[in-house]
C-alpha cells in the first residue's frame, strides 16, 4: 500500500500582540529606572537591564512558537534556548473553539483552541492568529479527511455507570 506524503496545510505564530501589556510595563519600568539614575546615580541605569532582558525574552518566546498542521498531525515548536516539539495526531482531535475577544478584534486576530484526547496535551491554544476561522475551517477538515481515511471515530466515556470512578475487570483483585 503506497503511503501519502505528509503536506503541509497551515504554519503559522501567535502575533506579538499577546505581549502587549508586560511589554508596555517593562518599558515604562525601563523609563522610570533611567528617570531615576538621572535624578541619583548612574549605576541605577544597569538595573534597566532587567526588564530589557525580560522584555526580550518574552518577544523570542512568542517569536520562536510555531504552529504546524500537516495532512497527518500538529506539530509545535516551541523554546528559545532548548527547542521543544509537541505533536498531536489530527484525528485525536475533539473540538475546535473560535475565541474573538475584544482586544485582539480589534486588531483582527482571534483565538483558536482545539479540545483533543492525548493526555500529554488536552487543550492546545492557538493565541492571537489572523484569519482564525478560515484556519479553524481548514484544521476541521483535515481532522475528518484524515479520520475518515482511516476509520476512526473519537468516542467520549463519561463514566463507568457504577458507584467508583475506576474500572474494574476481571483479571483485577
Amino acid at each position: 500500500m503506497p503511503t501519502e506524503e505528509e503536506n503541509v496545510v497551515w504554519k503559522g505564530r501567535s502575533h506579538q500582540i499577546v505581549n502587549f501589556w508586560p511589554l508596555a510595563a517593562s518599558l515604562l519600568l525601563i523609563l522610570l529606572i533611567l528617570v531615576g539614575a538621572n535624578a541619583w546615580t548612574p549605576w541605577l541605569a544597569l538595573l534597566a537591564i532587567v526588564p530589557f532582558v525580560y522584555g526580550v525574552w518574552l518577544w523570542l518566546g512568542t517569536k520562536l512558537l510555531v504552529f504546524e498542521v500537516t495532512s497527518e498531525r500538529m506539530r509545535i515548536y516551541e523554546g528559545i534556548l532548548n527547542q521543544e516539539i509537541n505533536e498531536v495526531e489530527l484525528y485525536r482531535v475533539k473540538d475546535t473553539r473560535l475565541e474573538k475577544p475584544f482586544w485582539l478584534r480589534l486588531f483582527g486576530l482571534s483565538n483558536i483552541v482545539l479540545q483533543t484526547s492525548d493526555r500529554s496535551l488536552p487543550e492546545i491554544h492557538i493565541r492571537a492568529v489572523r484569519n482564525g476561522a478560515e484556519i479553524r475551517e481548514k484544521l476541521r477538515k483535515q481532522v475528518e479527511i484524515l479520520r475518515d481515511r482511516k476509520r476512526v471515530r473519537e468516542v467520549d466515556f463519561e463514566g463507568s455507570g457504577g458507584d467508583s470512578d475506576e474500572m474494574e475487570f476481571e483479571g483485577d483483585m
